[in-house]
């Protein structure tokens, strides 16, 4: 896509959308920012962004819309919501929902875009905090083949990971896969360190040995460190993981399919979170086994 006169709308500037707008910003795209909290947008209209003060407005102005939100009520309400996205965008916009949502949700803006003539994608990430800013995510994408080589330069910049999967909502159904994954991993993590602690082991030296074997995982050399330091601060919440795990085990049963882990993963996040750890970062898990 031209730079010159590709008008990029985002949506979302928290904790991983403010890193993804900046990037975009620095490789000298037009950029209109929205935020339900405006303060969260004031460092990148510093870096030259574009404040735009209603979601209509923004998405008359934009060739893409981003959106990178909390929940899939969210996203819901920006799309398909009164005076929404897909009221509101020009014909032949192209709309890439990258939190992670529903794929049934991602199959019913697909239609109710495709019939306004707009090409919608739905491209959940994974990478946290720190593949946002370093520009490192992981992206999954669900849609048009044709749609997605078109935005695919626009995806590189945020993303080292780009994969097409297949149709409107198997970008999600990919991010359900990552976060099964990465949710009974998490608990293997938290155990293994508690373990080392309890053992009387030296639980830095631990990770050098079994970080690199064939217990290595994301989560284990990115997240064990943080651990380690008392760092419990929010790469991704808490509250976040649990409505991913909800979104997981909804579609799940809808396929007649058993996912125990998941489910215990879920329960050990819902007890985290009565504690009053909502939140904070998913590494917090340890502070159950500790």
């Amino acid at each position: 896509m031209n730079k010159s006169n590709t008008v990029i709308g985002f949506i979302g500037t928290g904790v991983m959308g403010k890193s993804m707008a900046s990037h975009l910003i620095r490789a000298g795209y037009t950029v209109i920012v929205y935020n339900r909290t405006p303060s969260k947008t004031e460092e990148l209209v510093r870096m030259g962004a574009l404040w735009e003060g209603t979601v209509a407005g923004l998405a008359a102005r934009s060739r893409v819309i981003i959106t990178m939100v909390g929940y899939p009520r969210d996203v819901e309400e920006v799309y398909l919501g009164e005076n929404g996205i897909v009221d509101s965008a020009r014909p032949g916009t192209f709309l890439i929902d990258m939190t992670t949502s529903s794929p049934s949700l991602a199959e019913k803006i697909y239609n109710e875009a495709e019939a306004r003539g707009l090409h919608s994608l739905d491209a959940p990430v994974s990478g946290g905090d720190v593949g946002a800013r370093e520009a490192k995510l992981a992206i999954m994408v669900g849609g048009d083949p044709g749609d997605f080589e078109k935005v695919l330069p626009v995806l590189r910049l945020m993303g080292n990971s780009i994969v097409f999967q297949g149709g409107a909502g198997a970008g999600q159904h990919t991010k359900m896969c990552n976060q099964i994954a990465i949710a009974s991993n998490m608990i293997g993590v938290c155990e293994a360190l508690a373990y080392a602690k309890k053992s009387g082991l030296d639980a830095q030296t631990v990770l050098k040995s079994i970080g690199t074997g064939a217990a290595g995982s994301w989560s284990l050399n990115n997240l064990a460190p943080r651990i380690l330091a008392g760092n419990f601060e929010p790469g991704f919440y808490v509250k976040h993981f649990i409505k991913d795990m909800n979104i997981a085990l909804e579609a799940a049963a809808e396929m007649g399919l058993d996912t125990p882990g998941l489910a215990l993963a879920r329960s050990l996040y819902h007890r985290l979170a009565q504690e009053g750890e909502d939140n904070s970062g998913t590494q917090a898990l340890y502070k159950l086994f500790v």
